[in-house]
């Protein structure tokens, strides 16, 4: 959904990694018949995570559309230039399922040339490095429209594009960099579009060159987000025809039920095994466990707080599996929120919070055991040389009398129950720069809605914030809406009313292999929601982009794991999946994208 990220490397566009960092995934499931919960050998029921309505289809992520099925459904349609995920086994680049075969980087680092394989698109017409263009073309016009661009970063550090021929292209940057980290984090992030199709202006508009100027890249971006944003045409609209991917559209409802069918011209290597593919929208948890025990679907999930109820599927012909990811969870602060933006700038009151939240208890109660603490930025539930030692030891263990401590030695008192500044100001003994007196320590999350998973956690980290003399006020809100409602802003707008915001009952954000966070925690970050900014933070993440060494990683680990830019909470697995029997051909990607194209029905 960037949030819940994602994108390479970001809410939007989440399949990008590399190999061996994320170790080994889930195997795949197989045994039992062949048959759909449809009856029919060709289709698969999949019900989608509840209250994860896709919304989104064009094949560039822009901030309130950050939502993962979006990005699932669009590489169905549209491969990306280099698709990384972890639905092989483990995380790597699948190739199958890429445009690119090849990219070869010069012996500098300062420069790659990507090689396309020979792929057309759906109406015959070949892919070529136009197509490529045009992507580059649009981005790199729009770039602060474009949810994953984050300020000295792709395309800013693009320094050129070079078509060589039909298959052949440059890219030139502006210095060397991380070749890890430039593969999984950006050029994953290419999403060539057929540029024969949509370099216009209007739907009855010709077809040109106008991506080749920035004036005309902003007149057809405008078009094409445009046309987007109307759900109800998407299955019927020319535009949406042109494909590269194994799957077409069928149909699309405003609901978010999404209908795919194998797409007859595709001539690349994954191939989809199952001819349709039938996208299910929930709005509850319990409404897709209905579903599920009524053997009406056959990929689902169920709550973790139901896996003691394991039985009451296996006995309906389904298997059981966690599904784990390469995500950190979290709750955003907006740092320019006019009334608690003051409060939240201040390292201690953010100390304060952090000591408020009791990882460990919510992690064993209301996840049931299938979440893991999260201290810092870097994803702690699978094995890696990128956490730093501050980071796996929690600076901030849960201590709520500390944490009073903390908020009454810097000018706070209690006032029936909860906290006030009584004496504002700089230095020793005070509230901090910008804290008005009688400021009462009081904030509101918009969470996002559906999942009593969820609902519990707010509820007890209420009940522990209250413990410190925080007040926390609960609204919540469907995820497309959280994410629309949390955007950047200026205090004077009036869309900064936001203070906290969750999306992540799935996991906030879901990295690519190379878990730098420059899109999160940089300054001007495409989806550093809060405004989040630190100069030495901003140097870390830099370094982590051009450095090759682990260390610059770690660095970058221990100071976020200080320095609090959000608050960090439990990392739950990203589903608990249910899944028929004799459904497999592929393991669960890590990287939270579902694969369609790999399923299929085995005997």
């Amino acid at each position: 959904m960037s949030p819940a990220r994602t994108a390479a490397g970001r809410r939007w566009a989440l399949a990008a990694g590399a190999a061996a960092t994320t170790g080994a995934l889930l195997a795949g499931c197989s045994g039992g018949g062949t048959s759909s919960a449809s009856g029919a050998s060709d289709t698969i029921n999949y019900a989608l995570p509840a209250n994860f309505t896709p919304n989104w289809i064009l094949p560039i992520g822009t901030a309130a559309h950050l939502n993962t099925n979006n990005s699932s459904i669009s590489q169905s349609l549209w491969e990306p230039l280099i698709a990384y995920d972890g639905s092989a086994g483990k995380v790597g680049w699948n190739k199958d399922n890429s445009l690119a075969t090849a990219a070869d980087f010069a012996d500098d680092s300062k420069s790659v040339t990507v090689t396309l394989g020979d792929r057309h698109w759906s109406d015959g017409k070949p892919i070529t490095s136009r197509d490529v263009e045009f992507w580059f073309n649009l981005v790199k016009a729009n770039k602060k429209d474009w949810a994953s661009y984050s300020p000295g970063k792709a395309p800013d550090n693009w320094k050129s594009f070079k078509t060589v021929d039909d298959t052949h292209f440059t890219l030139t940057f502006d210095r060397a960099y991380n070749e890890q980290w430039m593969l999984a984090n950006e050029l994953s992030m290419i999403r060539p579009m057929p540029q024969h199709v949509w370099d216009k202006t209007s739907d009855s508009g010709s077809v040109s060159d106008l991506d080749r100027t920035p004036a005309g890249a902003k007149k057809v971006w405008k078009y094409l987000n445009g046309v987007a944003k109307k759900i109800s045409g998407y299955a019927t609209d020319p535009l949406w025809k042109t494909v590269s991917g194994p799957y077409t559209l069928k149909s699309f409802s405003t609901a978010g039920k999404v209908q795919l069918t194998a797409n007859a011209e595709y001539d690349g290597q994954g191939k989809a095994h199952i001819k349709n593919v039938n996208l299910l929208p929930f709005t509850t948890t319990d409404a897709e466990e209905n579903a599920l025990r009524a053997g009406t679907v056959d990929y689902g999930y169920i709550k973790a707080t139901d896996l003691g109820q394991k039985s009451q599927f296996t006995a309906k012909g389904y298997t059981v599996r966690p599904w784990s990811g390469w995500a950190i969870t979290y709750m955003p602060y907006n740092f320019n929120n006019p009334k608690m933006g003051p409060v939240f700038k201040q390292l201690y009151a953010r100390q304060a919070i952090q000591m408020s939240v009791n990882q460990k208890t919510l992690s064993k109660v209301v996840f049931n055991g299938t979440a893991v603490p999260t201290y810092g930025p870097i994803p702690q539930g699978q094995k890696s040389s990128f956490v730093s030692k501050k980071q796996q030891d929690n600076p901030y263990p849960y201590d709520t009398a500390k944490a009073r401590k903390l908020l009454t030695g810097h000018g706070w008192s209690e006032r029936g129950g909860t906290m006030v500044c009584t004496s504002p100001g700089d230095g020793e003994g005070h509230c901090g720069k910008g804290v008005d007196k009688g400021t009462k320590f009081s904030m509101q999350v918009l969470s996002q809605s559906g999942s009593t998973v969820t609902d519990n956690m707010m509820s007890a980290l209420q009940s522990s914030f209250a413990k410190t003399g925080i007040d926390f006020h609960i609204k919540t809100a469907p995820v497309n809406s959280v994410l629309s409602q949390s955007g950047q802003c200026k205090a004077s707008e009036p869309s900064c009313k936001w203070q906290l915001s969750f999306f992540g009952t799935a996991g906030s954000w879901y990295f690519p292999a190379y878990p730098s966070g420059d899109s999160l925690f940089a300054a001007g970050g495409g989806s550093n929601f809060g405004n989040y900014s630190d100069p030495e933070v901003d140097k870390l993440v830099a370094r982590t982009t051009t450095s090759s060494s682990d260390e610059a990683m770690r660095e970058y680990s221990a100071a976020l794991a200080e320095k609090l830019p959000v608050v960090w909470l439990p990392e739950p697995d990203y589903q608990v999946s249910v899944v028929k029997k004799g459904l497999g051909g592929f393991a669960q990607d890590s990287l939270a994208n579902f694969h369609p194209a790999m399923w299929k029905w085995t005997k």
